[in-house]
């Protein structure tokens, strides 16, 4: 991706959270200039990858196949004595594709917060992490049921569904019924190390500099040199 896409992209989420009411923390706005004075206070944002994270998964083409996401909170998975949970906002938008992927050790709740709607697809892993054709149990707002493999889930503003671990999932938002902000409530996140895609994709995406960040991205955060 060239950094003049993220440059627009950030400053198009900005006025989305700004119409939906949805704040976001001081951290958000440091410079990529006032990171380098941040001291040892920050760790937590550097070491547990918040902030923001924009990425097309590789294939060159965000609007068909990528996702927008903002780390608000995070533990560090390999901590016994801290945080256990995380929390993400992110934004998707009409037909915009995040590719098949399960979590090993992470569950989380995927959760409409307002826009379009957010379709799902979804398949249990097999044993070998292929698509299964087993039906899937599917949990949405409390409520159990299972639908054959495969099936489409849609999720309309104020609905959230429930991904337990290695349940294939895909989501785009709904053609024709807007951009969609979605929440996602999980387990600690490890982006590194707990993503397992259907097909091989980049987590974070390759950077063309063609213009200075705005704003850095949750993996380029410089350490303290104080």
């Amino acid at each position: 991706m060239k950094r003049s896409e993220i440059n627009a992209l950030i400053t198009e989420a900005c006025a989305l959270f700004r119409e939906h009411k949805f704040l976001l923390p001081p951290f958000a706005y440091f410079t990529p200039e006032e990171w380098k004075s941040k001291n040892h206070e920050y760790d937590e944002i550097r070491r547990n990858g918040l902030g923001w994270d924009v990425t097309d998964f590789g294939g060159g083409d965000f609007d068909n196949l990528g996702l927008f996401l903002f780390t608000l909170r995070n533990g560090d998975p390999k901590e016994t004595n801290g945080k256990v949970y995380a929390e993400k906002i992110m934004i998707v938008k009409e037909g915009q594709v995040t590719p098949y992927h399960f979590h090993h050790f992470k569950q989380e709740d995927i959760i409409n917060r307002g826009g379009g709607n957010l379709l799902i697809q979804v398949y249990n892993a097999s044993e070998d992490d292929d698509f299964s054709k087993e039906e899937v149990t599917v949990q949405v707002d409390g409520r159990h049921y299972t639908v054959p493999a495969g099936s489409v889930i849609r999720l309309c503003p104020g609905e959230s569904m429930t991904m337990p671990r290695r349940l294939y999932h895909s989501f785009r938002g709904e053609e024709g019924c807007g951009t969609v902000l979605v929440g996602e409530v999980s387990q600690c996140n490890d982006d590194v190390n707990d993503n397992r895609f259907y097909e091989s994709r980049d987590r974070f995406s390759p950077i063309e500099e063609d213009e200075p960040a705005k704003y850095l991205l949750c993996n380029e955060y410089p350490p303290f040199e104080g």
